[in-house]
């Protein structure tokens, strides 16, 4: 068959089959998408250039080494200006070509490809080679046009050699699939490089490759990249299992084996699929859409349940593999669309946008009955990429309505003074300190398009095909020569498993699909409604009783912050010190606890470790007191974690952040219940004396009517309540002691009561990491009076000045109310199974440092000989402050590509107050001038 240049669905059926939408408010919106771009896009570059990313809420960049590990999130930073080189073609499409034409300059006198530093082969590869690649597609159509970049002499491409050639010995494997990571400067091999001894990776991280790689060759007329790339995707086809013909999530890079035999469209298999058709579409090579409608009729058969999507097993794939989805998976509608399937596209579609407009944004992952699973939303765009191209196929208004909403969330929020800031939390709203690339490259393009006019646009879209990462190829590359330099597994499909026949090799006039307007409706309607009725409560957690070696009897508790702890039955003895009068900071509790046997070891992060060996006890008797004390404490900590409460939020809503910062706060399990509080609790705050609110507040005058800053330790949290409340306070904040600590790499951290009726706190106390509190501490600093909202969930600032006008009002036109029905809150844990206690008769505790006489517990246990412990020998940590326990709960960060963790790379920077100050100063200035702007 010829080559075929399309760029499928961008049919445009023109009818529309709802409320329409004027040309005037189109064009409102497109504006102010371009407003929003802009907002983000220069605050980058005044604030964190040259660094990879920006951290929105500290106004600075984000560079690899220099601030706390993420783990393989990391991976995509390469010290390479990573958001200016994806942000290239937004620029061009966006219609600032005088911006790009500053930005080509600047990547090409700034930037270094030969870091010594190790980067993700997929993440490389789609955003610093395919931004180069977009740039440089760009750069060309307006050279050739003799308006701009009339200098440029392919650099850009040059540039875009020099890194395909430092991605290829990636590729040095038997069976041609790469190597998940690469150093940018060393390769694979040696020691030097501090990688290649990795055996795994995802299958989107190994079947990503052919845009980018077959348009380098292209381009460059250097077929070796695209051969790479083929031979990539052709060991991967030959891997299928045969009978399902789908595909697992990780596989062996030497042997083939797959990995994880679960199979999905979303996370870790995504962009595989969408490689093989949108091969098709660049390269016109008959092949590659052959193996996709192979792969889509599996799809369709086992892992479509319109309109879920849900991941099953290569080998048994009538079965599902999980009960919940990952919301990258919310790119599929769009492929759908681009496959020509609509209907399908406009049921999943639906199913997300009603999951959206419960919480604002998608989760991260939810679950089949639609709650909250991981709550956390890094501004991901693949919601607005489906909805571009549904709205493209049907011309529907109401995937307009759909976009403007996708807008009215982000300004309402996600905007802050320093671009836009990631969610931690969908259900309460709070922030993460975190603007990935992939927000400029990828969510102004569809929503820009999605506005847009024809002639809005200085080129014919049409002409260009999307990437995973929305950067432009053009289509003519499919003209260019092509050829192979490198053996291939690649086979001549003989006999393929489905009848070829069935399938289409255009799309279908989806006119034919509209003849009724009612018929996208008549599918979205049900859909609504389902999901409408959803979100039951989560079950209370539960204790499981299991017997353990013959002749000990184990009791194995999962706590709420999903850490499972295993001990042996406890003596008869009475201990002669109970575990809620525990005071790590007394002698003489230490001395009682060395007589039992119970030791106190010191770990690095400020936690102290409470071990028990039973032969290290005085006597019999003794070691039988130290096993009672131990489960005690235990049971200390199951009784005031009966019920994990969510995270809360402290929004500051005075001058001049008017409710656009949201700090991620820890509850209390005394006190109001903010949940239960329609408004919240709203004041100005005040530091209280003495700071450590551990006895009587000698500024009450200042405190009365305020909500009161305190720092954590020297006494109990309900002890700092007390002190606060009897000096009129109508609320407190507990600020961490522990320099670091922050919400973006610490568990949830729960208060806990004293070990006694709290019946007699009526205010809220919430608690803050040290990165969050230093946020308020700086602000109260530069400004005398810093009034905030304690809140379950940050409130729409519609909601905060109701009555009044909205402060720096962001949207012409917007819709800025908030939405009726309220989310749902689940739980995000993970069980985490534990083996028996076995013979060591040891228990483990972890406590926070003695001296602050408080306890918390960690995710990360540890076992015997202060060695980490693995997973199924972690003990549940129990802690008090001053005894009772702390609740944490680890939620789980799924990544864009779920490669095997790296080890952390780099420590904690820690910024003086005089360069914090500093970086306030210059996010202060340019909110000013924005507000300034605005009015």
């Amino acid at each position: 068959m010829p080559n075929v240049l399309f760029s499928l669905m961008l049919l445009g059926a023109l009818c529309s089959h709802g409320h329409s939408m004027s040309r005037e408010e189109k064009r409102k919106l497109k504006n102010q998408v371009v407003e929003m771009f802009d907002h983000a896009y220069k605050n980058y570059m005044d604030h964190a250039y040259p660094a990879d990313e920006l951290m929105p809420l500290t106004c600075r960049g984000r560079v690899r080494g220099l601030e706390p590990s993420r783990g393989d999130v990391d991976d995509a930073l390469g010290k390479f200006s990573l958001t200016l080189i994806d942000t290239l073609d937004t620029l061009v499409l966006l219609n600032k070509t005088t911006e790009f034409e500053a930005a080509v300059r600047r990547v090409l006198s700034d930037v270094r490809l030969d870091n010594d530093i190790v980067v993700s082969v997929f993440e490389t590869n789609i955003r610093v080679l395919g931004g180069l690649l977009g740039g440089h597609s760009m750069a060309v159509m307006l050279r050739d046009e003799g308006q701009h970049m009339q200098w440029y002499q392919d650099e850009l491409l040059h540039m875009a050699k020099d890194l395909g050639l430092r991605l290829l010995p990636a590729f040095n494997t038997s069976s041609g699939l790469p190597y998940p990571r690469v150093n940018l400067k060393h390769g694979v091999r040696g020691p030097e490089t501090r990688t290649g001894t990795e055996t795994e990776t995802c299958t989107a991280c190994a079947g990503t490759i052919i845009l980018e790689f077959a348009a380098l060759s292209r381009f460059t007329g250097d077929p070796v990249f695209e051969a790479h790339a083929r031979r990539a995707m052709d060991f991967l086809w030959e891997k299928r299992q045969r009978n399902s013909n789908l595909v697992g999530t990780t596989i062996n890079i030497h042997s083939g084996e797959w990995v994880r035999r679960d199979s999905g469209v979303g996370a870790g298999i995504d962009s595989y699929y969408e490689y093989l058709l949108k091969a098709y579409v660049l390269l016109g090579d008959d092949q590659f859409l052959q193996r996709f409608n192979i792969h889509y009729a599996s799809i369709m058969k086992y892992i479509s349940q319109p309109p879920l999507l849900l991941d099953v097993h290569i080998h048994k794939p009538l079965l599902p593999a999980r009960t919940w989805m990952d919301s990258l998976l919310a790119f599929f509608p769009g492929l759908q669309v681009l496959k020509g399937d609509i209907r399908p596209a406009i049921e999943t579609h639906e199913m997300l946008y009603q999951v959206t407009k419960k919480h604002n944004f998608l989760p991260e992952a939810f679950t089949t009955d639609f709650r909250v699973h991981w709550a956390q939303h890094p501004l991901r765009p693949e919601f607005a990429e489906s909805t571009y191209f549904l709205y493209k196929a049907t011309g529907d208004a109401y995937y307009l309505e759909a976009g403007r909403t996708i807008l009215d969330n982000l300004n309402r929020f996600a905007r802050v003074p320093c671009g836009f800031a990631a969610m931690k939390d969908v259900r309460t709203g709070s922030h993460e300190d975190r603007m990935d690339s992939f927000f400029l490259a990828e969510m102004f393009k569809y929503l820009f398009l999605l506005f847009a006019e024809a002639d809005d646009l200085l080129f014919d879209i049409e002409d260009y095909v999307f990437t995973t990462e929305a950067h432009l190829l053009p289509l003519s590359l499919s003209m260019a020569p092509q050829s192979s330099s490198v053996p291939s597994n690649r086979t001549v499909i003989v006999q393929p498993e489905v009848e070829l026949d069935d399938f289409d090799w255009t799309c279908p006039n989806t006119r034919l699909l509209f003849t009724d307007p009612a018929f996208p409706n008549n599918l979205r309607e049900p859909i609504r409604s389902a999901v409408d009725k959803s979100c039951p409560r989560p079950l209370p957690y539960r204790c499981v009783h299991k017997q353990a070696s013959p002749g000990v009897a184990s009791v194995v508790s999962t706590f709420p912050h999903g850490v499972v702890t295993a001990f042996r039955e406890p003596g008869i003895g009475r201990p002669p010190l109970r575990a809620q009068d525990f005071m790590a900071n007394n002698p003489e509790h230490l001395e009682l606890l060395r007589r039992m046997g119970v030791s106190l070891i010191h770990l690095k992060d400020g936690r102290v470790q409470l071990v028990q060996h039973a032969t290290q006890a005085v006597s019999a008797v003794a070691a039988e007191d130290g096993v009672r004390f131990m489960q005690e404490m235990m049971e200390l900590s199951s009784q005031q974690q009966k019920e994990q409460l969510p995270p809360r939020a402290i929004q500051i809503v005075s001058h001049p952040f008017f409710g656009r910062v949201v700090l991620t706060a820890g509850p209390a399990q005394f006190g109001t219940d903010l949940s239960k509080s329609s408004t919240g609790v709203r004041g100005f705050v005040t530091v209280a004396e003495p700071y450590s609110g551990c006895s009587e507040i000698t500024n009450a005058e200042y405190v009365r009517g305020h909500i009161a800053l305190l720092q954590r330790g020297q006494c109990m949290f309900a002890e700092k309540a007390r002190n606060i409340q009897k000096a009129g306070a109508i609320g407190g904040i507990v600020i961490d002691d522990n320099e670091g600590s922050s919400s973006d790499t610490a568990p949830l951290f729960q208060m806990a009561g004293d070990g006694r009726s709290t019946d007699d706190v009526t205010l809220p106390v919430l608690f803050l990491f040290h990165k969050e509190g230093k946020i308020l501490l700086e602000a109260l600093k530069e400004y005398r009076e810093v009034e905030v909202l304690l809140s379950d969930k940050a409130r729409d600032r519609a909601t905060i000045f109701k009555g009044k006008p909205l402060p720096g009002s962001l949207i012409e036109g917007s819709v800025d109310v908030q939405e009726a029905e309220e989310g749902c809150l689940t739980e995000a844990t993970t069980p985490t199974s534990s083996e028996p206690a076995g013979e060591s008769q040891m228990s483990t505790v972890e406590l926070d440092e003695a001296v602050a006489g408080e306890a918390a517990p960690s995710h990360e246990g540890v076992g015997p000989a202060g060695e980490d412990a693995g997973p199924a020998e972690k003990m549940s940590a129990s802690e008090a402050e001053g005894g009772p326990a702390e609740a944490e709960a680890a939620a789980a960060q799924p990544d864009r590509s779920p490669e095997a963790k790296e080890k952390p790379e780099g420590g904690a920077n820690s910024q003086s107050v005089d360069e914090l100050l500093a970086d306030w100063q210059e996010d202060l200035e340019a909110f000013k001038q924005m507000e300034k702007d605005e009015l």
